[in-house]
């Protein structure tokens, strides 16, 4: 891995409340994933910020290793890795993605921390019931067990 790329990729998760990492801009997307993920945030109406990894073709492969995912568009809210096109997709359309949006803007973070790691996590092994009404998860913005 390239630590310098590693580095600049680690700096832009930490420098930004929201950052996606997709094929094109904010404004020129270069993929229909993309395109579909930038549409969400700006629905969402915070800022956010994009980084085309295009034009550095090292830029993929370095990200998927640091976020164990293959594919791109890869989104970061308040420093962690939520996922791709498909879980931000749903989570925007079941609410839940607004308020981790809103806590990466000055929320307090304590629920969102363990909800954003142990989301992409649930969501790719199957366990929806954990977030289903009664199972772990968060429901009114607070954590519940």
């Amino acid at each position: 891995m390239s630590d310098d790329l590693l580095d600049q990729i680690k700096t832009a998760i930490a420098s930004h409340p929201v950052v996606l990492f997709t094929k094109g801009t904010k404004d020129m997307p270069a993929c229909g994933f993309s395109a579909r993920t930038i549409a969400v945030f700006k629905e969402i109406g915070k800022p956010f910020e994009t980084i085309d990894v295009l034009p550095d073709p090292r830029m993929r492969h370095v990200l998927s290793a640091h976020s164990n995912w293959p594919t791109i568009p890869q989104v970061f809210v308040a420093g962690q890795f939520i996922g791709g096109c498909d879980i931000v997709t749903e989570m925007h359309q079941k609410g839940e993605l607004e308020p981790l949006v809103a806590r990466a803007f000055g929320a307090s973070p304590d629920a969102f921390w363990l909800y954003a790691a142990a989301f992409p996590l649930a969501y790719l092994a199957g366990y929806a019931a954990l977030f289903a009404p009664g199972g772990w998860g968060v429901r009114e913005g607070a954590l519940v067990m």
